[in-house]
């Protein structure tokens, strides 16, 4: 009788008009609301942050893997009104409807910047593997305007993700993050280790595969609306034809079920994905406009892939969705883009320092052959002056002994602990490449597999076994550490081709942790590195990551990207989505890892593209080459190239002070060096707007070259600031579209009005960088500061305080510089030091290449100066 009872006296609540009573109660870390389908929790986790969980019985949890900073439950009041139950914190509180059970969040000043849609908090029970688990999916409203940034790395071109359709999964050249930034001034984190669905598209088109063509790699033609396309003999071609109910923007999701080398679709004629390399992620999507009513569609795809496509229109929503999943969760956080990474950062694991030669030149290729031809090389960095820090070798330096197994071919790279130190003799440093999957039939294999530490019926390890960790840091360290190397380059660790879906791994079925595989690898090599010494500092290269991975010393890439002027411009797009979710050191394959081939050497279409390509390297944050079966040292493209780069890495490392010191801002305030123009300009809607500009630090605008043949270049010059054009010191307002010189040999770099930027001389390496004679440039316009920072270099003593500031400030309105008394010493320390300053001011043109006078020279010994005249 009591379920008919309860049926009775809702259906009686809901014709009348009035809501059960709810049934909720304040903790001491939040908010559970008792509802008829489930729990709903709320849980204040700083003062601008909240964490949302809707649970529905008691199945296994999984462990804590992202939030594992400890934190302070930070102060909130719960009030209720006959409509809503409000949780109040200091910069976002939160409202739930007691009518739709929907979630509103507001700021401190109480303006609602996102809402969830009534009716869309969805927990569907479902099954993997025979485990019961649920489908999560939540949506939101998003307004007109909106611009959303994040979810990690991806090729697919977009820039603001507002409608576009996305699969999270870990493979070669796509990161995923489940973490988006809106320039409302939110950000949220979906709480999932599993395969996620961004603004999922579930209208399917019906495919009909016209023509297999089995057999060898040859190319044939086929006729399709566009005329004649060539199609490799192991590709097929498929039609399809699909109507919408009416006319707007539309998001195409293409899933090929496996990675692919050509993402080529064609609506109406028109091809709206046609992207090719020998490594594409399984999925893609894009915006299309259609009209209503019925539309044509084309496909080419590899023969034993098994496409399917879908669309959906784009509508003012945002929805996560995860299909192996265990509750809904998910973070909101509140403020600027600073302001949210400062706080997910809080919460998830700080960034440590770099060691002083990760923000130098990393020089790589596919692939050094020798310890000899590594050591050679690195002279003739030197011979040719050519800066240069870091030296990489790449896979295969293990020999007979098995594939991917770490340790060092007796034939090819004898007595390493001599290479090794005649590498560090000449000032450079040493990065080698590690993977997860030693050969099975190694010793080492052979060891592993009798402890189980591979996942069952996998090449893989099971980086999420505690006993594998252990066995894989110690024959790291055993065969590679101890024998010098200074940095680490963990290779294909997504694992390659999705390896978790479908497994079985330590701690459970492999698809709830299918995005994860990642923040286990690089935690090993973190805290196995760190419990062996402090006396160097973790550094490593990595191409795929998780939230959290960030507290790990680590450095991501693109992944093994083509050598094009689409791929080009693709990289910066992701590089600006990938920092703004909290990883701050991120780089690419300068040039392409797959390259034109001999050609590259001589052919100038060529050297202009990895001209401009290298140009902006030299400002990322982490500045590197490499390439496929290359040769990819700067001489071997004839003079002309090599000076050109030369050039740029004489910039890179006069600027090594400024970058440094911005380094230092971000693991002690969480800062970000490579920032969207969202991050500082988010009321100028024409700056978030723009997808191939954005700021390197606090000082400096960077407007790379994405097209051939340019003399002259459109910068956006963001407004409420002035700028000055870094090259020539010509002064510009801001807010406008400016028309500047872009010659071959230089990128187009503006300076905010205000900045106060350390310059140092010319040096081959880092070890020259003494800090002495810096010349200290102000650009007048704006009142500014700058913090210099220095330490040892490459330890980590700057932990336990072994480190200097010194403050500069500069006076706009009275023309004063203050130099501020330094704060705190280390080993090796200047206690006297020149510093040359330089005022650029409107009305004189002073660029970084102009032989002017220094404005003053002052003497310092850590005293503070405050320079009255030195300007009049």
């Amino acid at each position: 009788m009591k379920p008919i009872f309860f049926l009775i006296f809702n259906l009686l609540l809901s014709s009348s008009g009035r809501q059960p009573e709810l049934n909720y109660q304040k903790q001491s870390n939040g908010v559970k609301i008792n509802l008829q389908d489930g729990v709903l929790g709320i849980y204040p986790i700083s003062d601008n942050a909240v964490r949302v969980k809707f649970v529905k019985d008691t199945l296994e949890s999984l462990p804590e893997l992202i939030l594992t900073s400890e934190f302070k439950v930070p102060d909130f009041d719960v009030s209720e009104s006959s409509s809503a139950i409000e949780i109040n914190g200091k910069n976002i509180h939160v409202v739930f409807d007691k009518k739709t059970s929907k979630l509103s969040y507001a700021d401190a000043s109480g303006k609602v910047f996102l809402s969830e849609l009534a009716g869309s908090r969805i927990l569907k029970p479902d099954s993997v593997m025979g485990k019961k688990c649920y489908i999560a999916e939540q949506s939101f409203g998003s307004p007109d305007d909106e611009y959303i940034f994040g979810l990690g790395q991806f090729q697919d071109g977009q820039y603001n993700l507002k409608g576009i359709s996305r699969r999270l999964t870990q493979v070669n050249t796509q990161i995923a993050i489940p973490f988006i930034y809106s320039n409302k001034g939110y950000g949220v984190l979906w709480h999932q280790y599993g395969l996620t669905d961004f603004n999922p598209a579930d209208n399917f088109i019906s495919l009909t595969k016209q023509e297999q063509i089995a057999g060898n790699d040859e190319v044939v033609e086929v006729t399709t609306t566009l005329g004649t396309q060539r199609i490799r003999r192991n590709q097929s071609f498929y039609t399809g034809s699909f109507s919408v109910p009416e006319s707007g923007e539309y998001s195409i999701f293409l899933d090929l079920d496996n990675m692919e080398s050509r993402h080529f679709v064609v609506i109406d004629s028109i091809p709206c994905l046609d992207q090719t390399n020998m490594w594409l992620p399984p999925t893609a999507g894009v915006l299309v406009k259609l009209t209503k009513g019925e539309h044509k569609v084309q496909l080419v795809c590899k023969s034993n892939n098994t496409p399917t496509l879908s669309w959906k229109l784009k509508q003012n929503t945002t929805t996560f969705k995860s299909p192996n999943a265990k509750q809904l969760d998910y973070v909101v956080f509140s403020g600027s883009a600073d302001e949210v990474i400062s706080s997910y950062r809080n919460l998830s694991g700080n960034v440590p320092l770099l060691p002083l030669w990760a923000y130098g030149f990393w020089q790589c290729r596919e692939r050094y052959s020798s310890g000899k031809q590594l050591v050679e090389t690195v002279k003739e960095f030197r011979k040719r002056n050519i800066p240069m820090d870091v030296i990489v070798q790449d896979w295969q330096y293990w020999g007979k002994q098995g594939w991917g197994v770490p340790i060092f071919d007796t034939i090819n790279y004898p007595e390493p602990d001599k290479f090794i130190k005649d590498i560090h003799n000449f000032n450079a440093h040493f990065c080698v490449v590690v993977w997860e999957n030693p050969d099975k039939k190694s010793e080492i294999g052979k060891d592993y597999q009798a402890k189980g530490l591979y996942i069952p019926e996998s090449e893989w390890l099971d980086i999420f076994n505690p006993k594998t960790q252990e066995a894989h840091w110690n024959a790291m360290n055993k065969n590679l550490f101890s024998h010098g190397v200074d940095s680490w380059w963990m290779d294909s660790c997504e694992p390659q081709d999705d390896a978790l879906h479908g497994k079985k791994i330590y701690l459970g079925l492999g698809d709830f942790y299918r995005l994860t595989y990642p923040l286990f690898v690089n935690q090993t090599v973190y805290n196995g590195q760190r419990q062996t010494t402090e006396e160097k500092r973790v550094c490593i290269l990595t191409r795929s990551a998780f939230p959290g991975q960030q507290h790990y010393g680590i450095i991501n890439w693109s992944g093994d990207i083509g050598g094009n002027w689409d791929t080009y411009k693709r990289q910066i797009v992701a590089g600006l989505n990938y920092t703004i979710t909290g990883f701050p050191y991120w780089t690419t394959d300068i040039g392409g890892f797959f390259r034109p081939g001999p050609s590259q050497y001589t052919d100038e279409k060529y050297h202009e593209l990895l001209t401009r390509w290298f140009q902006w390297g030299a400002f990322n944050p982490i500045f590197r080459m490499h390439g496929y079966q290359t040769e990819t040292e700067p001489w071997k493209y004839g003079q002309t190239v090599e000076n050109n780069m030369r050039k740029m890495l004489n910039l890179r490392y006069r600027l090594l002070p400024y970058i440094y010191s911005e380094a230092w801002q971000v693991t002690k305030n969480n800062s970000t060096m490579m920032r969207p123009l969202v991050m500082d300009f988010n009321g100028d809607s024409d700056a978030v707007k723009q997808s191939y500009q954005y700021m390197f630090g606090n000082a400096f605008l960077v407007a790379p070259i994405i097209e051939t043949g340019v003399k002259d270049w459109n910068v956006y010059l963001p407004k409420s600031v002035d700028w000055y054009d870094f090259w020539t010191g010509k002064y510009f307002n801001g807010g406008q579209s400016i028309k500047t010189d872009a010659p071959i040999d230089k990128i187009p770099l503006f300076v905010k009005a205000g900045s106060i930027i350390p310059v140092g001389p010319k040096v081959q390496n880092t070890v020259e960088s003494k800090g002495n004679n810096l010349e200290i440039r102000i650009y007048e316009g704006a009142n500014g500061e700058f913090t210099l920072y220095e330490d040892e270099g490459d330890n980590y003593n700057y932990e336990k305080g072994a480190f200097s500031t010194v403050k500069f400030s500069w006076d706009n309105t009275n023309k004063i510089l203050t130099i501020g008394e330094r704060n705190g010493s280390f080993s090796g320390m200047l206690a006297e030091r020149k510093f040359n300053i330089m005022l650029i001011s409107k009305d004189k043109n002073v660029g970084i290449l102009t032989n002017e006078k220094f404005s003053a020279e002052i003497n310092y010994t850590g005293k503070e100066i405050k320079s009255c005249n030195i300007f009049k």
